[in-house]
């Protein structure tokens, strides 16, 4: 199979295969599940299936014609492929941890329907070489998350939808904005041909926005705490693998890779990143719900990969492509595991939690092996990309805002700590809950110890970022 129909397939097969899945649930329910699961894995297939031809050197390109310079043009680079085999490969894990998972709630068939959308509009994204498609597939991931945060239909779930989508749409209207006076400025949208062109700092500063909106920093990161009222599977999906990752790679894929903008305006992206990470590592120690707890280290650690992107240098720069991966496995992981415990205690407060060691040995252990990952403790994966981040910040003289992040990651420690203790250990404050169904505890022991492997095998993706870095050559 050639490169351009792999790459077509992992935007295509998840984006208008989510619309087949309604159809599907009218034969059974089986069928539906099997369908949204397939097309999860055949996702993952086909971005997988492009690394190794990144990795060699070969780029596919696809173009869609439309008038006024809109094309849709996709093209499968290292980064693009790279952020395409993370993002589907967690969907693809927490698809098929859903099966269980959501089988007794109802709006079923919707959730599937939107998490393959989400999936899809994620691979748009990631390909697109298009300033404006890559918006078009930004607020699909809005929409979708809009529907997914509000599952359960509730008064308050409805309300923290609505928050969700006010954000994120408020945030990706100014980025259009900034889209816009790059277009009028430059006359196209293409990133090919905006490679090395200097932007305004207006018009940085307003696609910022949109990216510190749909990533949840500072000052828009509240939206993503309250997304947990949503199953634990759209909150590990927003978290770990898809929505908040699209800021991320928006700001590797334009101000990473394409544009320049004034040294001003990447100072000013680390010192709101190392806020975001110390206020919201500050709100993870005193806070009681476990699901809020692992959102507010989200938002933390997300500022650390802001750090590893924004710092200067090629060392920063691969710790961050790093970080996104190990972030992915392992905090996905957190939020599986905080599933089946919510699902088994029937609470989220970790107040009325205790002992649940002795009966969830291997969500307990999975859980904990996942935290050591993001605290960044040897061999964990995570160790690795934390260690690449400071180290290039300190190389490019970051100093002030180091220490801020040193600080962060002392915390990241400490509330970590506090969480496993209460939920895992000391006395046990209600009956003995059971481990949640094979296939999920299998899922969240399967991430546990790919973060442990991804420490033992770093070499291979430390190559292959090391490899994109070099390709790039905005990074020095």
């Amino acid at each position: 199979m050639d490169l351009v129909t792999i790459m077509k397939t992992a935007v295509f097969a998840p984006l208008l295969g989510a619309f087949l899945i309604p159809f599907a649930a009218r034969i059974s329910t089986p069928a539906r599940n099997v369908l949204a699961v397939s097309l999860g894995l055949i996702t993952f297939l086909a971005a997988a299936a492009l690394l190794p031809r990144a990795l060699s050197g070969q780029v596919a390109a696809y173009t869609l014609a439309f008038p006024l310079g809109f094309d849709l043009t996709l093209s499968a680079d290292m980064l693009a492929v790279f952020m395409a085999a993370v993002s589907s490969f967690t969907s693809a894990v927490i698809l098929v941890y859903s099966v269980d998972y959501i089988s007794h709630y109802e709006n079923q068939t919707e959730y599937y329907t939107m998490v393959v959308l989400f999936l899809g509009s994620m691979m748009g994204l990631v390909f697109s070489m298009n300033l404006v498609w890559m918006y078009v597939f930004w607020e699909l991931t809005g929409f979708a998350s809009w529907r997914l945060v509000g599952f359960f239909r509730k008064d308050t779930d409805v309300q923290k939808a609505n928050k969700t989508i006010m954000v994120t749409v408020f945030g990706a209207l100014c980025m259009l904005a900034g889209i816009l006076m790059i277009y009028f400025a430059n006359g196209t949208m293409d990133l090919r041909h905006l490679r090395g062109e200097t932007i305004s700092t207006l018009a940085a500063v307003l696609i910022m926005a949109g990216i510190l909106s749909k990533s949840a920093t500072l000052p828009f990161s509240t939206w993503l705490p309250d997304a947990g009222v949503a199953p634990s599977t759209v909150t590990s999906l927003l978290h770990a693998a898809v929505l908040v990752k699209i800021g991320v790679y928006a700001y590797a894929r334009i101000f990473g890779v394409t544009v320049v903008v004034s040294d001003g305006f990447y100072y000013g992206v680390l010192v709101v990143a190392g806020l975001s990470a110390l206020i919201s590592a500050g709100a993870a120690m005193i806070e009681k719900d476990i699901k809020r707890i692992i959102a507010y280290s989200t938002v933390s650690q997300i500022g650390f990969i802001f750090l590893g992107l924004a710092a200067g240098g090629k060392t920063a720069f691969i710790g961050g492509l790093l970080y996104i991966m190990m972030h992915s496995v392992a905090k996905g992981g957190l939020f599986l595991c905080a599933g089946i415990i919510e699902q088994k205690t029937h609470t989220k407060d970790i107040t009325r939690m205790g002992g649940l060691f002795r009966a969830m040995p291997v969500t307990a252990v999975s859980f904990a092996l996942c935290s050591l990952s993001v605290m960044g403790i040897p061999p964990f994966g995570g160790f690795f990309s934390k260690f690449l981040v400071f180290r290039g910040a300190a190389e490019t003289g970051s100093l002030f805002v180091l220490a801020v992040f040193l600080v962060g990651a002392v915390m990241t420690l400490l509330y970590l700590i506090r969480l496993f203790y209460l939920v895992f250990l000391g006395e046990e404050k209600q009956d003995a809950p059971r481990e949640g169904s094979f296939t999920m505890v299998a899922s969240v022991a399967f991430l546990a110890l790919l973060g442990l492997a991804l420490g033992a095998f770093v070499h291979y993706p430390a190559n292959y970022a090391e490899i994109l870095t070099s390709q790039i050559g905005a990074i020095e």
